[in-house]
């Protein structure tokens, strides 16, 4: 069984102190693809040599909404010029979060517009990430989609199910996270359900958000396969399944080829 973390944040403190036992502790789950993701500029050299000191894992490059105000708009050249290179498979994250606003939000709607275009131009899928801004969220993909089409999925989602079918309507993809687990993400649940298995991926957003039965707790890529085991339940599949399900989707989004003969264990 090959389990894909596609949201992590290696270089953070919980996880960049003992990376070979997280890699480690990851593969004995199964979770065998790991995507570690950038939150800013400033970071990208220490999130690309984890990338290219694993076989396993591969990165991303962007800026997220909360980074936006102090790293400053990336602009598309820069974007592209930095993604340029085989262990970058997706741009973010990016996005909007109107929940804490740690940015102007015309800056994040900037940074978000410039991920997109440099999506466009480079064929890497954005990663997107949405709190407490669906309505400028849905506007902002419908009016650049129209301009050219491009690739993305909504990260650790726990939005609507008014937002989901937008982003599905436009071809997008759906990561779920632990947050699934919750006592209290009943209502989460009941939308998941409803929506389409060959367009969702699983996460954990480590090392934050740790799954039932590890809240508390530092959270992991091994970890998810939690969410694998919910999503199981949730879809009446056996986990199995849904890793087979949700690591073909990853590799379809991010065109990345299934470690068929591949030599981790």
């Amino acid at each position: 069984m090959i389990i894909v973390d596609s949201h992590c944040h290696l270089n953070m403190k919980g996880l960049n102190e003992c990376l070979d036992d997280v890699i480690a502790r990851a593969v004995a789950s199964d979770v065998k693809i790991l995507q570690t993701i950038c939150t800013k500029l400033s970071e990208f050299p220490s999130v690309l040599a984890i990338a290219e000191k694993y076989e396993n894992v591969y990165c991303s490059l962007g800026v997220h909404p909360h980074e936006v105000e102090k790293d400053g708009v990336p602009q598309v050249e820069r974007l592209l010029d930095l993604a340029s290179t085989p262990k970058v498979i997706g741009l973010g994250e990016t996005g909007l979060d109107y929940f804490y606003n740690h940015s102007d939000k015309k800056l994040q709607q900037e940074s978000l517009l410039n991920h997109i275009a440099a999506s466009r131009e480079s064929g890497l899928p954005i990663i997107i990430h949405n709190r407490d801004s669906d309505d400028d969220m849905v506007n902002i993909l419908q009016s650049e989609m129209k301009k050219g089409e491009f690739k993305g999925l909504i990260h650790c989602f726990t939005a609507t199910e008014k937002l989901a079918k937008a982003v599905l309507e436009l071809g997008m993809y759906i990561s779920i996270s632990g947050i699934i687990t919750f006592k209290k993400s009943e209502a989460l649940r009941d939308v998941v359900k409803t929506l389409p298995l060959d367009r969702l991926l699983v996460e954990t957003d480590s090392p934050y958000l740790a799954p039932e039965p590890m809240r508390g707790k530092t959270n992991e890529p091994a970890y998810t396969k939690y969410v694998v085991d919910c999503l199981a339940h949730l879809f009446s599949r056996t986990s199995k399944e849904i890793a087979e399900i949700t690591t073909a989707n990853f590799c379809a989004l991010f065109r990345v080829e299934m470690p068929i003969n591949s030599t981790i264990q």
